[in-house]
């Protein structure tokens, strides 16, 4: 599968130094940061780099990593701390983290419970890889399968699970494994970057919903013939209609 890497994941370990404006250049448009993690952590990069980003032009989105328990307690950290704006995308980080790793029946609680408070119902993507084939096996399961999944997949033949017919990020490396390239520029070495199957200009558009917008009202052209005797002198004037 052809690979375009188009989108970077960072968090404190890697965020800080990242020149936005050369990532933008190389063709990323979108970065999506660590936010939280549990019930009590949050990045504490995380609000110095969405001012870099948004001000390079790239776009903007936060993931929480989730564990298991205290799920409101999960959904208060990271609507508070990552303050998703409409423009912005929210995820789930969905994957092992023994003992402690988080359940499906969770993973719903959460993602429901994000959505409710933002008002954005069925607009929370995904990430995961071997977590959420290992847990659902070949069920469909239609509210993980509703929303956009970001897979996890080191390899050149990624691969999702039954409930998707196909993914709407890949993030084909990380820390310098899987297929290249694992650096972009303006960026630290071996970064976790994601390939999207589409151009940049229709993932800028679906970035924050998964929805891409109406397409704007075709130009009113408006055709006047005038027939005038000789010596007649024909004035027209016209104004584009408002926005």
């Amino acid at each position: 599968m052809n690979i375009n890497p188009i989108v970077i994941d960072l968090s404190h370990y890697d965020g800080p130094g990242t020149d936005y404006v050369k990532a933008k250049a190389a063709g990323i448009v979108g970065v999506i940061y660590k936010a939280t993690q549990a019930a009590s952590y949050q990045d504490p990069t995380y609000n110095a780099e969405r001012t870099k980003a948004l001000k390079a032009g790239l776009k903007w989105g936060a993931y929480h990593f989730g564990e298991k328990g205290n799920i409101q307690g999960q959904v208060a950290n990271f609507v508070q701390t990552a303050q998703v704006d409409p423009d912005s995308l929210f995820c789930l980080d969905f994957e092992p983290y023994d003992p402690n790793t988080m359940s499906l029946d969770e993973a719903k609680q959460w993602i429901t419970d994000v959505e409710n408070q933002l008002g954005r119902p069925g607009e929370c993507v995904l990430y995961s890889g071997n977590q959420i084939k290992e847990d659902l096996g070949n069920k469909v399961d239609n509210f993980f399968g509703s929303r956009r999944l970001w897979l996890a997949q080191y390899g050149t033949s990624p691969t999702v699970q039954a409930s998707w017919q196909t993914f709407w990020l890949w993030q084909y490396t990380g820390d310098g494994s899987g297929p290249a390239p694992h650096t972009i520029n303006g960026c630290n070495k071996n970064i976790d970057i994601s390939s999207y199957q589409g151009d940049p200009t229709q993932l800028a558009a679906e970035w924050a919903s998964g929805q891409v917008g109406p397409p704007p009202p075709p130009d009113l052209v408006v055709t006047i013939s005038i027939n005038a005797p000789p010596g007649v002198r024909v004035e027209v004037s016209g104004a584009a209609p408002a926005a």
